[in-house]
This record gives structure tokens, C-alpha cells and sequence, in this order.
């Protein structure tokens, strides 16, 4: 097992492809067995998402998202320390702080960071069923205009 498996920048979604409840047992299980200090304080609020106007180029608000933030560092008994971080679209501050623990102690491959690796492995096998999903439902709605032209064709010459 390498965290080479995913790259760090998708971990956030593998995580969050998952029930919460079962991210908080392994960050729980992290925090028992390191110091999790804050840098900053988790914190969600709302952003406003910026576009750029095509015509004119002239940037405008689109409108607020959720977001929550965490920064934190994670110590060893020896007191080497990591930190990890997350940012993410969502309301919950103990979410991000959650997935900033994964975060740091998978990052630097932490003893008991094993279980965080298996909830990327499940995350990703999670999304894979969610893009299948997607892909019946686009297939189920798909609809053949090609009859179109010929019915049309046929009311021309009646």
C-alpha cells in the first residue's frame, strides 16, 4: 500500500463519497493515539463563487456556497509533528477538521494511517458505482432525433 495509489489532490473527494460517521471513527482513532493541535480555528461559512462574464470579460458573482476549513497539526509522543488541512463545499467545520486529520497523518504515513488508505480504496470504489449510475441514467434518457426528420418528411408530402 503507497499513498501513491491516489493523488493527495482527490483524496478530499474519496473521503466525502462516504458516510461521515465512518471518516469521524478512523480520525477518532487517529486522535487517540496523536495530539491534534488547531493552527486555525475549523471554520464554514459561505463563499461566493466568481465567474468571468464571456461577452464583456468583466468578472461577476454567480452566487454563495458553502464552505468549511480546517488546519491542523498532528504530534507524535516523540514530537515530530504534520499538519494536514482540508477545504471543502460543505456546512460542517467537524467534517473538514475530520478529513484535515486524514489528511496529515496519511500524508505523512502515520502508524494507523492504514485505515485512512482503506477508506480512499472505498471512496473510490463508491464514486466508480456513482459514475455507472450516472451513465444508465444518461443512457435511459437518451433520445434518437433521427425519427424526428423522417415524420416531418412524411407530413410535407400528405
Amino acid at each position: 500500500m503507497t499513498n501513491q495509489d491516489f493523488p493527495r489532490s482527490q483524496w478530499l473527494r474519496l473521503w466525502t463519497a462516504l458516510p461521515a460517521d465512518q471518516l469521524r471513527t478512523v480520525a477518532a482513532a487517529l486522535s487517540s493515539r496523536y495530539e491534534i493541535d488547531d493552527l486555525e480555528l475549523p471554520q464554514s461559512g459561505l463563499g461566493l463563487l466568481p465567474l468571468n462574464d464571456g461577452a464583456l470579460g468583466e468578472a461577476y458573482f454567480l452566487g454563495e456556497i458553502p464552505l468549511a476549513r480546517a488546519h491542523v497539526r498532528i504530534a507524535d509522543k516523540q514530537g515530530r509533528s504534520v499538519e494536514g488541512a482540508a477545504i471543502l463545499m460543505d456546512d460542517r467545520a467537524s467534517l473538514a477538521r475530520t478529513l484535515a486529520i486524514l489528511d496529515g497523518a496519511l500524508a505523512a504515513n502515520l502508524s494507523g494511517s492504514e485505515a485512512a488508505h482503506d477508506l480512499l480504496r472505498a471512496g473510490a470504489e463508491k464514486t466508480r458505482e456513482i459514475a455507472v449510475d450516472r451513465q444508465k441514467l444518461l443512457a435511459a434518457t437518451r433520445v434518437d432525433f433521427s425519427l424526428l426528420g423522417t415524420a416531418e418528411e412524411e407530413d410535407e408530402d400528405a
